[in-house]
């Protein structure tokens, strides 16, 4: 395993807490080959300037979260700039009292690059203000970067300028485009006041427009109104200075099933088909939306998606596809549960992590994992209910056992261990061992 201490620690911590790992998933994806090469094409496509939107479904624990969390992974690979948020109460599409502008507002504090994985935005517009710098030094022969020398700054911003046009042909470009260059002002004179006024603004973090106007000059501020207007402005700068789209996942979608005010629930629906159709249309680039949600946000005929007429057509199945035959091109990717040999496959990985973390030969059996699936399985229904979070808590809390109290009898361990119930408690299990060894 090409793995570190850092990543395997992590991943350990991460899993046994039931929360997907942000770091080292590659050591840990088991039986999702197709959806990673269909992510994987769908980012190409975005990198040649289109727009796609996706929606994973599936039950609490199937793997929706790792799913975005492999989308974040592989977006990295191919040089996007990633943004993600957990829907809830307070951070929506559509809401009032700043609900949705507080979405966008923690996207940009979450805009993560491969080398920055939070508060991104200062360092890309850093990286691009040096890479500028450097070309006018090398194309207009200045000795070196020269704050000093008006004619290097004319010539920076004039270059700059070139970049930021591009963005004042959109809703909100203009504005956008002024602060940049309060931005870079501030970075010539080392004015940390005004750069931080522009990185506020830009993260949505103004409420009034007087404000805004006496500190930055401009006469708009990002809110609940066009904050989605912003973000494709954002896709479409990050595109222009060198990276290769933006990546936005949107989890915990329940949150927009549950709002109890039916109008205020279509509104933020309405929300998510504009957001469908500007990308299918053509109106938005460079961009990959994703929204993880349950069954119920998606089907349920009086409060999910299916509830709002002009979404359900767009997000109904191919009905000619099969649980053997699936279409990963469609908007809708339902995440069917690993089957018992990749559950079999993730234990195994889980198992040599645990030895590598803790530097131990591993003493837990490919038999010994058989037996724990068939304590696990053997309960009534856990087909169907159990998840892959349900067996790898289970799983890691064993290990930590055995690893802490190696004199237990590892056969009678694992066909001792029953299914237990959601919160993994093995409790019973250890204290049984413990008056075995008394």
């Amino acid at each position: 395993m090409k793995l570190r201490k850092k990543e395997s620690g992590a991943i350990l911590r991460s899993l046994a807490s039931g929360v997907v790992p942000r770091v080292g998933l590659e050591h840990i994806v088991v039986g999702r080959r197709r959806e990673m090469e269909q992510i994987v094409n769908e980012l190409q496509d975005v990198k040649q300037g289109s727009a796609i939107v996706k929606f994973f479904i599936g039950e609490f624990g199937s793997g929706k979260s790792f799913i975005l969390s492999l989308i974040r992974h592989i977006a990295f690979k191919e040089k996007f700039v990633v943004a993600d948020v957990d829907f809830s109460p307070e951070h929506r599409l559509y809401g009032s009292g700043g609900k949705s502008g507080a979405t966008y507002s923690e996207l940009m504090k979450n805009l993560a690059t491969a080398t920055r994985p939070k508060d991104a935005l200062p360092v890309i517009l850093d990286k691009w203000i040096n890479e500028i710098q450097l070309e006018v030094v090398r194309e207009k022969g200045f000795d070196g970067v020269q704050f000093d020398d008006p004619n290097f700054i004319r010539d920076v911003q004039d270059k700059m300028n070139l970049v930021l046009s591009q963005m004042e042909e959109l809703v909100g470009g203009f504005d956008f485009a002024r602060v940049i260059n309060r931005y870079y002002m501030g970075y010539v004179q080392d004015n940390r006041e005004w750069m931080s006024r522009a990185i506020r603004w830009l993260r949505g973090e103004y409420t009034t427009r007087q404000e805004a106007h006496r500190d930055l000059g401009v006469r708009t501020i990002i809110d609940d109104h066009n904050w989605y207007d912003y973000l494709k402005v954002i896709a479409r700068f990050i595109t222009e200075v060198g990276y290769s789209g933006l990546v936005v996942n949107l989890d915990e979608a329940i949150n927009l099933f549950k709002i109890t005010h039916s109008t205020s629930r279509d509104k933020n629906y309405e929300t998510i088909l504009k957001i469908f159709n500007d990308a299918y249309q053509g109106k938005a680039e460079h961009l990959y939306i994703t929204f993880a949600g349950t069954r119920e946000f998606l089907e349920d005929e009086r409060r999910g998606l299916f509830s709002y007429a002009a979404l359900k057509t767009r997000l109904s199945s191919n009905r000619f596809e099969t649980d053997q035959f699936r279409d990963l091109s469609q908007p809708v990717i339902r995440l069917s549960s690993l089957n018992e040999e990749e559950v079999f496959e993730l234990l195994q990985k889980i198992r040599a992590i645990h030895a590598f973390h803790y530097g131990y030969e591993p003493t837990v059996t490919d038999q010994h994992l058989r037996t724990f699936l068939e304590s696990m399985y053997a309960r009534p229904g856990a087909r169907e209910r159990l998840t892959p979070r349900d067996f790898v808590r289970d799983f890691i809390s064993i290990l930590n056992l055995l690893h802490q109290n190696p004199e237990m009898d590892l056969g009678s361990l694992f066909r001792e261990v029953k299914a237990t119930d959601s919160e993994g408690d093995l409790a019973p299990v250890l204290d049984r061992f413990q008056k075995t060894r008394q």
